[in-house]
């Protein structure tokens, strides 16, 4: 009887981990998991926007960083002078402003002053018309008088020179009210020139908008002497040195995204058709094997890069041999956004990871209870 219990007792166990086995092996069919994951993060290449040898470096390789940490300063002597020579160029256009504007009072002044002109003149015209015809009508009734004998020649005479001079005065009057005229047109045009280099009254001036936008910029260049970090991260791969130059727009450090970090699952492509956004994942980092990390698939990529069809020599399609009876599956990005990274667990860009997906109806177990594949297959 002994016998026959010690055998049933030990088929009971086998049978147990008979079952546990299929169960776990169901498990790790029914979700999808790859070993071909890694960490990823966003990774900013920090480019000064201005150019200088670089004379502060308070930073060092793989250090931590804070918002707004200096990362390394430009020498700023050369953008504080053209600072100082900007803030000068917009005085000095506020002194060119004024004078425009004196030049503007004083043509509208002239402008005015020809108009009084034009008017006077116009009235010594009328005035000397009217006494022009006065003195032609006497000059033409002295003529009859004088052919009569009516008259002495002498007062003929004197209402002669009298229309000569009348004449002689409408001409005189009539030449200022053309010079007058001409005046107002010449004070026209000198108002209207003022007024353009004069510009838009005010702030809207366009001088004084262009000198204030020079000095702005002055004002940036010298605060893009200091070069800052944009985000909490890591510094890495720090090549500079003292006196080193930086040039604009040109990387000169990574700044890995201490916020930013999520895993990177490279699915066949035949498991890839049963993730959808929203299952849960379990990561299991290579430099820590005992400690899954619970994530949520965040999205599944669309597309791949093909190798086939790519421009070779001659302009031709590379073209990879391929055996017929063997077809290779491709494998999918899938994103998945960690939930709850440990404080003792150390995210590196590009370290590998396993990642097992969830799918279905058992979405809902406890990621800590699992890991993302088989220990012996790790």
């Amino acid at each position: 009887m002994s016998g026959l219990l010690k055998i049933s007792l030990t088929a009971i166990v086998v049978l147990v981990a008979a079952a546990a086995v299929a169960f776990k092996y169901g498990d790790y069919v029914t979700n999808p998991w790859t070993r071909d994951g890694q960490v990823r993060a966003n990774v900013i290449q920090v480019a000064p926007r201005v150019s200088g040898p670089i004379v502060k470096l308070p930073i060092k390789d793989n250090q931590s960083v804070k918002t707004g940490d200096l990362l390394f300063e430009i020498d700023p002597r050369t953008y504080q002078a053209a600072l100082d020579q900007a803030s000068a160029k917009l005085d000095e256009t506020r002194d060119d402003l004024k004078d425009l504007e004196q030049r503007v009072k004083a043509a509208q002044a002239a402008l005015d002053q020809s108009g009084a002109q034009i008017k006077q003149a116009e009235s010594a015209v009328k005035s000397a018309e009217a006494e022009s015809i006065r003195a032609q009508a006497d000059f033409e009734r002295g003529k009859k008088l004088v052919a009569k004998g009516d008259v002495s020649k002498r007062r003929f005479d004197d209402s002669r020179a009298a229309n000569d001079v009348a004449q002689a005065d409408l001409d005189k009057a009539q030449s200022r009210l053309i010079q007058a005229r001409a005046a107002k047109l010449q004070a026209e045009a000198e108002l209207a020139r003022a007024r353009a280099e004069l510009g838009a009254p005010g702030e809207e001036n366009a001088q004084l908008r262009g000198a204030k936008a020079a000095l702005e910029t002055a004002k940036l260049n010298l605060e893009f002497t200091q070069v800052k970090a944009s985000v909490d991260g890591y510094v890495t791969n720090l090549n500079l040195r003292l006196g080193s130059q930086a040039v604009a727009n040109q990387p000169a450090l990574a700044l890995v995204d201490v916020n930013s970090f999520w895993v990177h699952g490279f699915f066949l492509e035949t498991l890839a058709g049963r993730i959808k956004p929203g299952d849960r994942a379990v990561t299991t980092l290579m430099s820590y094997p005992d400690t899954p990390l619970a994530g949520v698939v965040d999205s599944i990529g669309w597309g791949i890069a093909q190798e086939d069809g790519s421009t070779g020599a001659d302009l031709l399609p590379n073209i990879s041999p391929t055996f017929e009876w063997i077809r290779l599956a491709q494998r999918v990005p899938v994103r998945v956004h960690l939930t709850n990274v440990p404080d003792d667990v150390e995210l590196r860009v590009g370290t590998t990871a396993s990642v097992l997906v969830r799918t279905g109806g058992s979405a809902g177990s406890e990621e800590s209870a699992a890991v993302a594949l088989p220990s012996a297959l790790q």
